[in-house]
């Protein structure tokens, strides 16, 4: 297996899966454990554009959830609004789709991709907690006010994390990219 064929995204899903797994068991993260890589997973499936890879993404997901619920983790996110994660992480798709047509390390190009990103990662958040706030059943008294202040706690944490691993993993992909152009003028030298 060669750069090349990671670069043609033939095994692009392992890592991916990888990383969903070993951090969606505890969605926030805590001392132990990294938070949830979800958000930059479906940014990357979209980015490279494997179609067959959202809805086996969305299983993944829904599994893994099964399966720490199962084993201990609490069910409190678990609601009529647990449906809404399949337009967030579409957003997330679509933002990496949308990344995908940036070529260069142009700095204006960059700062274009981080603003997608940074967006991308606010329409997300807006959707999971809107839909949990106004479907889960948990908050009937709460004036959207109340959540707004409740909810404010949340999203720092929700869009850093996001975007600490989609720019760590586009730093990564830019990096691997450039591994060949690195050999070539190595060799020459």
């Amino acid at each position: 297996m060669n750069i090349k064929q990671w670069l043609q995204v033939e095994y692009l899903p392992i890592p991916l899966i990888a990383l969903m797994a070993l951090t969606r068991f505890h969605h926030f993260g805590d001392v132990l454990h990294l938070p949830d890589a979800s958000l930059a997973v479906f940014f990357f499936a979209g980015f490279y554009r494997k179609k067959a890879l959202f809805p086996f993404l969305l299983v993944l997901a829904g599994l893994i959830d099964y399966i720490a619920i199962a084993n201990g983790t609490s069910s409190w996110c678990v609601s009529p609004a647990y449906i809404f994660l399949i337009p967030t992480y579409a957003v997330m798709w679509f933002a990496g789709r949308y990344c995908s047509a940036f070529k260069s390390l142009k700095p204006a190009e960059l700062l274009m991709q981080f603003g997608v990103m940074a967006l991308a990662a606010s329409a997300a958040f807006a959707i999971s907690n809107g839909s949990f706030y106004v479907l889960s059943g948990r908050y009937p008294d709460l004036s959207w006010g109340q959540y707004f202040s409740r909810v404010a706690q949340y999203y720092p944490p929700y869009v850093s994390s996001a975007l600490l691993y989609m720019v760590l993993g586009y730093g990564i992909m830019k990096l691997v990219k450039s591994l060949p152009a690195l050999a070539a003028s190595h060799k020459e030298v």
